[in-house]
């Protein structure tokens, strides 16, 4: 009997710690995911602070660029109103379609440029924690 005791004994020990083992490993496990999850909820955060900075941006620049236009079609009413002969209306016509075709081009740069910055910032947290996933996906192994 006392053999037998001392087996159970063994055998309750045993499963205690593979119990208490399994539960440390599930307690860290969770640990790990809810340390993912708020990682992945500040790259939202990020993410979306990044885009809604470069819209600002993008905002701002096409707001001065649509008051500037304008101030060119003042300038070029002003222009027109100016003309004497049929010579001078073709070089002013030819002078305003020169300005606005140049200020429309480096606007599209501008533009270009700002949209791929906005793209690039908000994307960034992701493809950090992309980028941290497959680490850890890769260490695991």
């Amino acid at each position: 009997m006392a053999v037998a005791k001392t087996t159970a004994d063994k055998i309750a020990n045993v499963g205690n710690e593979a119990l208490h083992d399994a539960m440390e490993k599930g307690m860290s496990g969770l640990n790990d995911m809810t340390s993912h999850s708020r990682k992945n909820l500040e790259a939202v955060i990020a993410s979306v602070t990044a885009a809604a900075k470069g819209a600002e941006a993008l905002g701002s620049d096409t707001l001065a660029f649509s008051k500037a236009a304008m101030e060119r079609q003042t300038a070029a009413v002003q222009s027109l109103a100016s003309v004497r002969s049929l010579q001078d209306l073709v070089e002013v016509q030819t002078d305003l379609a020169k300005t606005h075709a140049e200020a429309y081009v480096a606007q599209m740069g501008k533009t270009t440029a700002l949209m791929t910055s906005l793209f690039r910032d908000a994307f960034q947290p992701f493809n950090a924690r992309m980028t941290a996933a497959v680490e850890s996906v890769q260490s695991a192994r």
